[in-house]
């Protein structure tokens, strides 16, 4: 069995094409006012026909090749009717033109190829800037690695000087045991020749 949709779910994506009347409200102001007014007038036919609450013109998003396509004549001289396709997501309406001329076609192919060079140029960017910090922490830690080292050798050559200083000092007290003790087995008068008395 299909699934039957809930209200929710329609109100959530509602898509429409609509044939827009403009002459009707552009022919009554004056001649350097006519475009404004005809954009004016699709906002007000989507949020009357779309539903919107509180027929709120702020929620109407017109597209850019849309409004282009209204001032392409001049302030003065807009479209008399126009072809549109309305989506409504999540209480906006986003409108666009349904049949887009080919000059539109190519420029909005050539701006996506553009934001796409863009992203790949900023992912590229983001990977050289990732793969230097990267190598900077390696190279802290290295540094963070041989500073330990150079520390544990430092200690290793500080206790080696202490240990290496306590058999300097053991064998001098050896040496002066021994001096002292064939001193004392020296008869009395070699130790004053020997001391010169």
């Amino acid at each position: 069995m299909a699934k039957k949709k809930t209200k929710k779910e329609t109100a959530l994506e509602l898509e429409r094409e609509y044939i827009i009347p403009l002459r009707k409200s552009w022919i009554k102001v004056p001649k350097y006012k006519r475009a404004p007014r005809a954009i004016k007038t699709i906002k007000q036919f989507i949020a009357k026909h779309m539903k919107i609450e509180e027929r709120d013109l702020n929620k109407v998003k017109i597209n850019k090749w849309l409004n282009q396509e209204i001032w392409f004549r001049g302030i003065k001289k807009p479209p008399a009717k126009i072809k549109v396709k309305a989506v409504k997501k999540e209480g906006d309406v986003f409108v666009e033109l349904v049949d887009l001329p080919d000059k539109i076609r190519f420029a909005i192919s050539r701006e996506r190829k553009a934001t796409e060079e863009a992203k790949k140029k900023k992912a590229v960017k983001k990977k050289a800037e990732e793969s230097v910090k990267k190598s900077a922490e390696t190279e802290k830690k290295k540094e963070g690695e041989e500073t330990e080292e150079e520390r544990k050798k430092a200690k290793e050559k500080k206790e080696s000087v202490k240990e290496a200083g306590e058999k300097m000092a053991k064998q001098a007290e050896k040496v002066a045991k021994h001096e002292v003790a064939a001193k004392a087995k020296q008869p009395k008068h070699q130790v004053r020749k020997a001391l010169g008395k």
